[in-house]
């Protein structure tokens, strides 16, 4: 495999929950045992690199694996496995398809052949590497978020429909088996929170956490990541957390919120604390993101349990979590990217380690807020 060739899934692999799931001491503790002592779940949607082979026939011929990973959220992964090897309060569910196969941050689409074959004609009328708007039809992106050529346009309405097939099929083995995986896992942590409210009288809290990274810059065409998103779109220093409210964390309006506003302003302080911040607006939030369709599925489960909750003295919350990828990689690892390239280097094993106790420290932190 050349170093510009993108990184591929043997063709036919299946994941099955167990492949998903990570949570400390498995050679001690069941997956029964730790969702009895956890009281959060992290979900990363966008983790996933590797390509299904089954779509490689699709891709662009200059989609580089340079380019795929920057269309991903690749740097999540070694964070958060090793948040939960050190951390017996939270369970970890990975999705292991690129978000390419289609996003799970972005509702399902019903019809997956009508939104391709729309989202191939807005891009044929933007023109090759311009700007287009793929709003509702984003599920699964014909181009990158640099709008670089990702997937090739069938010539016809049969290979479309062979393209939209591909695509379903495979989805069935990884990242549906995911999005599966982490629907039950918080049903059963929900009914944990409540049968220990029930036994111990006294509040509990369960949250969910989907986690992202977003780079403040996107590709040229030699693969540099070194041009500047604008001002509105760029990510705070550290991380922005999002509730689907203000830059407060209170409603919008009408706008329900995902996360009690006093909450989320209080996990944005424990941030502050445990990623060991100078400057507060390091962390910030709902800014640039509101949160996206994990916690829009979640605050709408958790809003139908609202009146059993407050009875019960539960309290739940679904947050997203945006880090800034260069604070992630960290300047040595940010620098080699910014130069024309193909390839993706590997993660800094000590800056991952560092950044999976500030995140177990900001949330023990934020538990202790009381």
């Amino acid at each position: 495999m050349a170093p510009a060739d993108p990184l591929l899934l043997p063709a036919g692999t299946v994941f099955t929950p167990e492949d998903l799931i990570f949570y400390a001491d498995p050679d001690r503790r069941s997956l029964d045992e730790a969702l009895a002592e956890a009281d959060l779940l992290v979900s990363c949607p966008h983790s996933g690199s590797a390509i299904p082979a089954e779509l490689a026939q699709f891709l662009a011929p200059e989609f580089t694996k340079r380019l795929q990973f920057d269309f991903t959220d690749c740097s999540t992964s070694p964070i958060v496995r090793r948040w939960a090897q050190i951390d017996p309060r939270i369970v970890y569910v990975e999705n292991p398809h690129p978000r390419m196969v289609r996003d799970p941050n972005r509702a399902k689409p019903d019809d997956l052949y009508e939104t391709l074959r729309e989202a191939f004609a807005r891009v044929r009328a933007a023109g090759p590497y311009n700007k287009v708007d793929l709003t509702g039809v984003e599920a699964i992106r014909p181009v990158t978020f640099s709008f670089y050529p990702l997937l090739v346009e069938p010539d016809d309405e049969a290979g479309l429909r062979r393209l939209a097939a591909a695509f379903a099929e495979v989805a069935d083995r990884g990242l549906e088996v995911y999005q599966r995986t982490r629907t039950e896992l918080i049903g059963r942590m929900v009914d944990l929170a409540f049968a220990e409210a029930d036994r111990s009288g006294a509040a509990v809290d369960f949250n969910t956490l989907s986690f992202h990274d977003t780079m403040n810059h996107t590709t040229t065409r030699d693969g540099a990541v070194n041009v500047e998103r604008a001002p509105a779109d760029r990510l705070p220093d550290v991380v922005a957390l999002s509730n689907r409210g203000d830059h407060q964390g209170n409603p919008r309006g009408d706008n329900p919120v995902t996360m009690a506003p006093d909450a989320l302003r209080a996990l944005a302080a424990a941030h502050r604390t445990g990623f060991d911040v100078g400057r507060p607006e390091a962390v910030a939030l709902n800014q640039p993101y509101l949160g996206s369709q994990e916690i829009i599925e979640a605050g709408a489960l958790f809003r139908e349990l609202a009146p059993r909750a407050a009875v019960a003295g539960v309290a739940l919350g679904a947050v997203q979590a945006e880090f800034r990828r260069e604070f992630l990689l960290g300047p040595e690892l940010t620098r080699e990217l910014t130069a024309p390239g193909v390839g993706w280097p590997d993660p800094d094993i000590d800056r991952v380690d560092l950044l999976a106790r500030a995140c177990k420290a900001s949330w023990d932190r934020y538990r202790t807020r009381a």
